[in-house]
């Protein structure tokens, strides 16, 4: 997930990763063990999860940890690791860049930890990936979707890259027969710029569509009556809004006000009940997402089922399920190297990614290039709650 509530830019999180860089130099390895023991697993394993509790993006770090704590509680129960029992700490990023490198860079050196569950945040992923990369210390991100983020085998990322299940809204623009779209995207989200600028027309042209226009904003945008009326005079037959988090009511309610009554393309990031402040003028925001709730997979409905048993009243968000999927594939490479060290877990998680797996995400789940595969799902908000309106497959 790209997060423009940031306090540092690019510069500033280079800056950061080169002076955290130089600082555990003197006193970390890539070869650093989180157990004692000469050989095979300790009574307890740590991990942290680094991610932000407050902030903008909190919204999407509370939600992830919820998974982690789901699936740990799992694996001790069940004593999947034997004896062993995974113990999960968790750090508040609050959404800044330095305070997420820190933190790394505190994990990093503290030998008793063996993992690190890294932030949703982009901005914060990037910096970290070059921290842990460079001492060896197993890390798997959700979200974090821009580049900078898996950067080499100690680092993975149980989220897709939206790119890869965004082709989904081919079978809705086909069904509204839409030969049209403009296009409002948000400049501060790498991932979000791929889609309005690559993947999106790339699916236009594809099916014959024609791209009327395209729109950039800032992620400090509220007033979107100036791309709204560049977009409806250019006289598409659909629209796609492309922003972050609480943008999108926002933009929905201005979009209805200037006249436009039809459906809109989304993304993700209009989840987690982000349309509620819209009112009945979300209504009609359709996106693809890596998981709902809602969706007929066995091993989906299995999650949700415990998660609701966990958090009563409460249903799992995309962030709760890939975490819980992470969890479960850190576990899995733990029992597999058979010992707490991070360089065999490392050496061990390559190896568990070439198994298909089910999981919270789906049935038949893959790993490519250390990106989780899914098969995805059609969601339309109808001004009270998501619609599921249809699921990819697996491949």
């Amino acid at each position: 997930m790209d997060w423009t509530a940031v306090r540092l830019g690019r510069r500033g999180a280079v800056a950061v990763v080169a002076a955290a860089a130089l600082g555990m130099s003197a006193c970390s390895s890539s070869t650093g063990t989180s157990s004692t023991t000469s050989g095979g697993l300790p009574a307890t394993v740590n991990v942290v999860s680094i991610n932000p509790q407050t902030g903008p993006a909190a919204f999407a770090g509370l939600a992830a940890n919820k998974g982690y704590d789901l699936a740990i509680k799992e694996i001790n129960d069940t004593k999947f690791l034997g004896s062993t029992t995974l113990t999960l700490s968790k750090v508040d990023t609050k959404g800044d860049i330095k305070t997420a490198a820190s933190s790394a860079s505190t994990a990093i050196a503290d030998k008793s930890i063996s993992a690190i569950f890294g932030s949703v945040s982009s901005q914060e992923a990037v910096a970290i990936s070059p921290l842990v990369q460079q001492a060896g210390v197993p890390t798997i991100y959700t979200q974090a979707g821009s580049d900078g983020v898996v950067v080499g085998d100690a680092t993975y990322r149980a989220t897709p890259l939206m790119r890869t299940y965004y082709s989904l809204v081919k079978k809705y623009v086909q069904e509204k027969g839409w030969k049209s779209v403009g296009i409002i995207h948000t400049a501060a989200a790498p991932t979000l710029v791929d889609i309005g600028t690559k993947a999106l027309p790339a699916i236009a042209t594809e099916l014959g569509m024609t791209v009327t226009t395209t729109v950039a904003v800032q992620g400090t945008t509220q007033d979107f009556a100036a791309p709204i009326s560049q977009v409806l005079a250019s006289k598409p037959d659909g629209v796609a809004i492309l922003l972050v988090g609480a943008q999108n009511p926002t933009a929905m309610k201005q979009l209805r006000q200037a006249g436009y009554t039809g459906d809109v393309l989304g993304n993700s990031g209009a989840s987690a009940g982000n349309l509620k402040p819209a009112g009945a003028d979300g209504a009609g925001m359709v996106w693809p997402v890596d998981f709902n709730y809602q969706q007929k997979a066995e091993a989906s409905q299995k999650f949700v089922k415990a998660y609701q048993a966990a958090y009563p009243g409460e249903n799992p968000l995309n962030y709760a399920a890939e975490a819980y999927d992470a969890a479960w594939f850190l576990a899995k490479s733990i029992k597999a190297a058979g010992s707490a060290d991070r360089g065999a877990i490392k050496t061990a998680m390559a190896t568990v990614a070439k198994e298909k797996f089910d999981g919270a995400l789906g049935n038949g789940l893959t790993w490519k290039d250390r990106d989780i595969q899914v098969p995805g799902v059609m969601i339309r908000w109808d001004g009270t709650g998501d619609v599921l309106l249809y699921e990819g497959a697996a491949n």
